[in-house]
């Protein structure tokens, strides 16, 4: 087998691998009724995918399902607030548009805080599987990451407006790949992002 043969079926592997991530969380999501299902469900993606990254083998439905009932509380607390704060800054910006050029400022104020949220919590679901936190212990700490990693927090806006972007073009990507696709590679880079703060901060030899 030649190396763009391998490279080729790792490529394929990753996408189905996405793809099932992806149901399994619209799945559980549905299976909560949305609005408590997804919390754990999305918890719950994100700590099988950190577990892929590590190059785990495991049985996808039933580890996703342990984890969603380990973590319904929890990934409601985490999940949610930044969920309806979205959903409050989002409705704000379509009344600010409606404004018209008047409301310029409030528009420019109001996307500058959805930018920032989306940040934050770009750091956030992973730091919560990766460090095992308390929900509300992983906000402090993924904002103070957002200001400390600029060049990452913008790696990772860039990845996921490239995630909405495709997802938008083509809506069936949305529907198989989407939300499996973004929490896998936000995983990836966050895993990695957090290897090198934990060497800058503490320095082998020291």
């Amino acid at each position: 087998m030649t190396a763009w043969s391998i490279r080729l079926y790792a490529a394929c592997d990753e996408l189905l691998w996405a793809a099932r991530l992806n149901l399994a969380w619209i799945a559980f999501t549905l299976a909560g009724g949305v609005v408590l299902g997804v919390g754990p469900a999305t918890v719950a993606a994100y700590t099988l995918a950190r577990r892929h990254a590590g190059h785990e083998s495991f049985p996808l439905w039933r580890e996703f399902a342990a984890v969603y009932r380990r973590e319904f509380l929890r990934g409601s607390l985490l999940v949610l607030p930044p969920i309806a704060a979205a959903a409050v800054l989002a409705g704000n910006q379509l009344y600010f548009s409606a404004l018209g050029p008047g409301a310029g400022p409030l528009r420019a104020a109001t996307l500058a805080a959805l930018v920032a949220l989306a940040a934050v919590t770009a750091y956030l679901l992973p730091m919560y599987v990766h460090y095992d936190l308390p929900p509300l212990a992983c906000l402090p700490r993924a904002s103070r990451l957002v200001l400390a990693r600029p060049a990452s927090s913008v790696l990772l806006l860039f990845t996921l407006s490239a995630v909405v972007f495709a997802a938008a073009a083509l809506p069936v990507l949305a529907l198989t790949l989407g939300a499996g696709a973004w929490i896998q590679l936000n995983t990836w880079l966050c895993l990695r992002f957090f290897e090198e703060n934990e060497a800058f901060l503490h320095p082998k030899g020291d």
